[in-house]
């Protein structure tokens, strides 16, 4: 069994997605929720799904490695940020080194860094008049998303669209492609360890 947290700010989507793709697959579940938002909506959404979670502050993030301590007690195998935010501390890209990833909605290395996300990164592409974007899965560093891509999926940009357009056609991708690639990246994790984990 596989237990994954996921870390997220905002309301969830992608996280919900994952809940359920999860919920009946027997050896990966999503085992906790963490948040730097004690208003969130995903809480809620960890909540009705019977899933603990955790409001985290900066300086307890940042200055300490409680939250290290706090994984390992929950026997976390696999880190998903699902919209989170912060740029994720040395102490916890080693702990968890190919066993932490992120979902960008962009064609990375274009439109990658502090500041690009969520509609950020959709006006930015309409403006540049691209012809296409997408979403990139890839692996986390210390560094905001320069990690190495691991997936990439692509949708085209109507002439058209508006950001909230390119927004929705991007979600349409994250939600379809996310979880599975999750699940490949677990399993694929779990034929590498001993027969006794």
């Amino acid at each position: 069994m596989s237990n994954l947290a996921i870390f997220a700010s905002g309301t969830g989507s992608n996280a919900a997605k994952i809940i359920e793709y999860f919920r009946e697959e027997p050896n990966i579940r999503v085992r906790l929720v963490v948040s730097n938002k004690a208003t969130a909506p995903v809480l809620g959404l960890a909540e009705r799904n019977g899933i603990e979670s955790m409001v985290i502050s900066r300086a307890g993030f940042y200055e300490t490695e409680t939250l290290l301590q706090e994984l390992g007690a929950r026997n976390i195998d696999f880190i998903v940020l699902a919209g989170f935010l912060w740029l994720i501390p040395p102490y916890l890209v080693r702990a968890f080194a190919g066993r932490l990833v992120n979902i960008h909605p962009a064609l990375l290395p274009k439109y990658g860094g502090k500041g690009m996300y969520g509609m950020n990164v959709h006006r930015a592409v309409k403006a540049a008049g691209e012809k296409e974007t997408g979403i990139t899965i890839h692996y986390v560093n210390e560094r905001y998303d320069e990690g190495d891509a691991i997936f990439q999926a692509r949708c085209t940009i109507d002439a058209g669209d508006s950001p909230e357009d390119i927004a929705h056609k991007v979600q349409v991708l994250e939600h379809e492609h996310f979880a599975p690639v999750i699940e490949r990246l677990v399993s694929s994790g779990q034929q590498n360890e001993p027969s006794n984990h």
